[in-house]
């Protein structure tokens, strides 16, 4: 009878204890109430971005949003006919496919530095179709240097695509394929409401692994990356760590709503998950113009700015750190010829206010050449407006590149171990040259063993001067090498771009002394 009585007071105790515990938890907030008969609530397939209830974040349904818009992404073959010669211009000598799509993309055969022979190159990226007509969207990169450019929709089929206009300033392109049925489409958001840490989803084809998902939010917005002087004004790209590799280049960024934000560029090789995208807006300001022309054209001022800060404000007067500091003008271009001058602030361009550079770059590059505009602009703490006329912003691919390359004489690469070429706009190119005011002779190729490749000489090395004289020009080159006959050596100034920005001497020898 103890023991049965000693076990009912231990339940009672038990019971007791639990209903004690559901009270203090209930009186505090920590359980929530539910009525009899309610169920959880079911994830949502779509949510409106930061969608919460109280203390509860409902997450979208990332499998249902993939099935939706896998439909509409793209796998593009890029198939280019190369000299083996040249497939090691880009990186510090490193395949320029290699560079974007990875070492294990398609490739077909492996040339050496030294072989001319023409190869089949293949490399893989990704697009998404922006209509049912058949025009994708994607990286200019991708398509740029191609010859031949496939598609596959789904699983099975696979079309030809033609190329219907390419902007290098903006990455990207659109390309067209005939496919004679109505095709799947993705639809765009707005990146300017883009939040930072928003879900999103990027979608390719990363390493060739065909329809990748993965997902991550955004981890920030405006980033300039500094990929040329060309693109440089136009970079403002979306930062995020949903996994971003190489193939999955013009790629969608997705958000909840199914809806396309950006177009994946770019990656970090410095860091894991710190990938970029092209912001949708920028891309629905030039497809209308790769549509009609095959090209973008931009209006040009022919200034070089930079935001204002707090101590440029207070330095210059100025009652705010607003609007674009003007740190110099380019000489015969609009902006002299409007007299705008170094130290201006320009803090309006027509109706626009410009409280960054950003608002004046946007402004005067969706204006047509020819167009007048009035700057709005503070000068010594004094407001003055002046009337520009705007010129075409020229791109490098425009600029004069004709004939063949200009390279120097074979013998030079038995004398001291290199190959050197002048410098242009292609050339350039190739080697990421992005100073234009670097002038000299751009190093091609250097054999391993040579006094070249002793003194440190690499491939893409700008010589700009040889024995303290400047040498723009192979024949100027040869000239110089000329002069040096007899001499135990020959001294070279060089700029190295890549890997890393550097300038140097280098002590070539042309004998042993």
């Amino acid at each position: 009878m103890e023991t049965k009585t000693k076990k009912y007071l231990s339940v009672v105790v038990v019971v007791a204890a639990a209903v004690f515990g559901m009270v203090i938890a209930g009186s505090l907030g920590l359980t929530p109430w539910t009525g009899a008969g309610t169920k959880e609530a079911p994830v949502a397939a779509t949510v409106s971005r930061g969608a919460h209830s109280g203390s509860q974040i409902t997450l979208p349904s990332f499998a249902d949003i993939a099935e939706e818009v896998t439909p509409a992404v793209v796998s593009i073959t890029a198939t280019d006919i190369v000299k083996g010669s040249k497939l090691r211009k880009f990186h510090g000598g490193q395949d320029p496919f290699e560079f974007f799509f990875g070492p294990d993309g398609p490739k077909h055969n492996a040339p050496g530095p030294e072989d001319d022979e023409e190869h089949q190159q293949k490399a893989g990226g990704t697009g998404f179709i922006i209509d049912p007509e058949g025009y994708i969207l994607t990286n200019n990169h991708v398509v740029e240097v191609a010859e031949k450019i496939e598609v596959k929709v789904g699983e099975k089929t696979t079309y030809r695509a033609k190329v219907v206009g390419r902007d290098p300033a903006t990455d990207l392109a659109l390309i067209k394929i005939e496919a004679g049925r109505s095709l799947p489409y993705l639809h765009f958001g707005d990146s300017d409401k883009l939040r930072v840490g928003e879900w999103v989803m990027a979608i390719g084809d990363p390493l060739n692994f065909d329809k990748t998902v993965t997902v991550g939010v955004v981890s920030a917005k405006g980033r300039a990356l500094g990929f040329s002087e060309e693109s440089r004004s136009f970079e403002s790209f979306i930062q995020t760590d949903a996994a971003i590799n190489f193939g999955n280049s013009g790629g969608p960024l997705i958000n909840v709503d199914g809806e396309v934000i950006g177009i994946n560029t770019a990656i970090s090789r410095m860091a894991q998950n710190i990938g970029f995208a092209v912001p949708v807006n920028i891309a629905k300001r030039v497809i209308p113009q790769l549509k009609s022309k095959g090209k973008v054209v931009r209006g040009f001022l022919g200034i070089k700015i930079r935001n204002v800060d707090n101590d440029t404000a207070k330095a210059f007067g100025l009652s705010a750190a607003s609007g674009a500091f003007v740190e110099s003008v380019e000489p015969g271009k609009p902006a002299e010829k409007a007299g705008i001058k170094p130290g201006d602030t320009i803090t309006a361009v027509d109706e626009t206010k410009v409280n960054e550079t950003r608002d004046l770059i946007d402004y005067v590059s969706s204006k047509d050449p020819g167009a007048k505009i009035r700057v709005t602009l503070i000068r010594e703490g004094k407001e003055k407006t002046l009337t520009a006329s705007l010129e075409e912003r020229k791109t490098q691919g425009e600029e004069s590149d004709e004939g063949d390359e200009k390279k120097a004489p074979a013998e030079l690469k038995d004398k001291i171990g290199i190959s050197v070429q002048e410098l242009t706009a292609g050339v350039r190119r190739s080697y990421r040259i992005d100073s234009a005011d670097v002038e000299g002779i751009v190093v091609t190729g250097v054999k391993e063993v040579s006094s070249a490749a002793d003194a440190g000489l690499l491939e893409g090395d700008v010589i700009v001067e040889m024995n303290g004289h400047k040498v723009g020009s192979t024949d100027a080159f040869q000239k110089e090498m000329k002069k040096s006959s007899g001499s135990p050596f020959v001294r070279f100034y060089v700029r190295r771009f890549v890997p890393a920005k550097a300038s140097f001497f280098a002590i070539v020898k042309l004998s042993e002394e």
